[in-house]
């Protein structure tokens, strides 16, 4: 999944302005920028990625145990579906850095024409796959390489585009801009959910692990080349190529990066983690526990689901308001606070029935939405400008695995084998971690 995906938006700032490093907006005059078409473009372009993911995720519980892993329980089929899941997190940072060097050569047209048909057609190419009990063993190992594709193209799909928008935002704005880039998760989501919710309803078990699964899938190639073309339609331009090119948006060499602002990076990395562990623990872990535990009411949980979706997308709409009015290390500082207090929570919920794993996801959506909001681009501003292009991406990269890549592996595998308390610990362990980054960034400012 995952992207399940996002990226850096937007720089962290003590308030809500005075960011160092943020260029003026007289670049906005200059290069014709609209801020709103930049945002047009991540929207889509990360939509789509979230689909991609979140289509995975969900087949990773309703679909993959009984197709490919038909020889071991249920659990255990999730549990190693959940394996192949977090692969692409794993191998993301590798599809960045190709990614890189294919721009530099080739240019940006080509390294995303390149990256998002890899990343349609990994994804279509799942659909095709014929079953364990077909292919035995050979099925699982094209189930892996088509997860690799994923995040091979999911890291190589880096435009510049969230990085552009952040720089050419009004200064009094850029909470609100910050979060219309991260509303292509919640989209993506619904869209994934609501299709998955459909199948399962309307059709028979067997009809829906024989070929019902499968149409999610084909239908991600068909978003893929819609979000291709909008996001095309966007860097082509030689006004977006020439403000991308004055912002100093390309890649840089790693070394260099690594040697000069490498502990940048990981700050960023660990100011998301917070927000980046509750993604998949209020989307695709729930999911699982609800399949093991009360399969009869999957098509319920997948409705709340849908509705939390819908809560999530609000609630990133107000921390854009709440970042623009008390700034964004406070906004993030809050709400990792919030997700500590909610951590507290996490077994009573989820061992209370169907109403407590209601009221788990529908507060965790609103948490969600807060948070991951303005999660993105944390210490982007810190980057000397050559280097934020590069420095960004890979800093998205970096939270993606430590934060969410394993987290419904994790979860799992600790609520049925400790008990759900420790599900509290790992995410209370993630909202500590942030509040550290956040803290050290700012000794490291000052």
């Amino acid at each position: 999944m995952a992207s399940v995906a996002t990226a850096p938006v937007s720089p962290l700032s003590p308030t809500q302005s005075g960011a160092h490093g943020a260029r003026p907006d007289n670049s906005l005059h200059d290069a014709q920028l609209a801020p709103g078409d930049i945002a047009v473009g991540v929207i889509v372009g990360r939509a789509s990625e979230n689909f991609d993911f979140f289509v995975y995720g969900i087949a990773s519980v309703l679909v993959f145990p009984a197709v490919f892993f038909p020889f071991v329980d249920r659990l255990h089929g999730i549990l190693y579906s959940f394996a192949v899941f977090a692969i692409a997190f794993v191998v993301r940072p590798i599809g960045t850095l190709l990614g890189m060097t294919l721009q530099r050569h080739f240019g940006r047209t080509v390294k995303m024409t390149v990256s998002l048909f890899l990343l349609g057609t990994s994804t279509v190419s799942i659909a095709v796959l014929p079953g364990y009990g077909a292919m035995g063993w050979l099925a699982i190992a094209g189930l892996i390489a088509c997860r690799i594709g994923q995040g091979l193209a999911l890291g190589g799909s880096w435009d510049g585009l969230p990085s552009l928008l952040a720089i050419n935002a009004p200064e009094n704005r850029r909470g609100w801009y910050a979060m219309l880039g991260q509303l292509g998760a919640p989209l993506g989501f619904f869209v994934a959910c609501g299709v998955f919710t459909y199948l399962w309803s309307q059709l028979s078990m067997p009809d829906f692990l024989v070929w019902g699964w499968r149409f999610p899938f084909f239908a991600a190639f068909a978003i893929n080349v819609v979000a291709l073309f909008a996001r095309l339609r966007l860097v082509v331009t030689h006004e977006y190529e020439r403000g991308l090119q004055e912002a100093e948006l390309e890649p840089c060499d790693v070394r260099e990066l690594f040697s000069k602002q490498g502990s940048n990076v990981f700050i960023g990395a660990f100011v998301a983690l917070a927000s980046y562990a509750l993604f998949h623990l209020v989307t695709i872990f729930p999911l699982s526990w609800v399949a093991l535990y009360a399969e009869d009411e999957v098509f319920q949980f997948l409705s709340i689901e849908l509705v939390g979706a819908v809560l999530g997308g609000l609630a990133m709409l107000g921390s854009g308001w709440m970042a623009d009015r008390i700034g964004r290390r406070r906004t993030l500082g809050t709400l990792a606070v919030a997700i500590a207090a909610f951590s507290f929570a996490t077994p009573f919920l989820l061992g209370g029935g169907s109403v407590g794993r209601d009221v788990f996801i529908l507060v965790g959506f609103v948490l969600l939405g807060l948070s991951y909001g303005q999660a993105a681009g944390a210490v982007t501003s810190n980057f000397e400008p050559h280097l934020r292009y590069t420095g960004a991406a890979l800093t998205t990269d970096i939270a993606w695995l430590i934060g969410a890549g394993f987290a419904p592996l994790v979860a799992l595998a600790l609520s049925v084998y400790i008990g759900t308390w420790s599900v509290s610990l790992y995410l209370l362990s993630g909202a500590v971690c942030t509040l550290v980054a956040l803290r050290t960034n700012r000794m490291l400012r000052d």
